[in-house]
């Protein structure tokens, strides 16, 4: 099978055409203005989120996570794990740690491989969160 880059289209066989699937990234959950409750330097790495949190924001366990923190603007990639299920934990771990501390506030944002032609009619799953990293607004659930 050979491409045809100038028209996106595979060519199964000469002369033979098959359209491309198109796959653009996409936000699929995102937690804003979750407040950090604990960091821990000690721990081989990853973002802990509160179990009600992460299945509301439709994240899973060991998902690759973006994050970026609005009180020192800086962003770090890593990966979610489990929290204690109504705790509001938002815990910093290993070297995620360095890039922030307790109180400050981030978003962390997931994203989705979607096909284009679904593309226009994505929602993605976004938590606004307040005082003790409870939900106070929700869109696209």
């Amino acid at each position: 099978m050979t491409w045809n880059y100038r028209t996106q289209a595979r060519l199964a066989t000469p002369g033979c055409v098959q359209p491309f699937d198109m796959h653009i990234h996409l936000l699929k959950s995102k937690l804003h203005r979750a407040q950090v409750t604990a960091a821990c330097l000690d721990y081989e790495g990853s973002l802990t989120i509160a179990e009600d949190l992460m299945e509301q924001a439709g994240l899973r366990p060991y998902e690759r996570i973006l994050c970026s923190n609005l009180a020192n603007g800086q962003r770090f990639e890593t990966y979610a794990i489990l929290g204690p299920r109504g705790s509001g934990a938002i815990e910093l771990n290993g070297a995620a740690a360095y890039r922030g501390k307790v109180g400050d506030r981030l978003t962390i944002m997931s994203f989705a491989l979607v096909e284009t032609t679904a593309a226009a009619e994505w929602k993605p799953r976004i938590l606004v969160l307040g005082p003790s990293n409870t939900i106070v607004s929700e869109r696209g659930i």
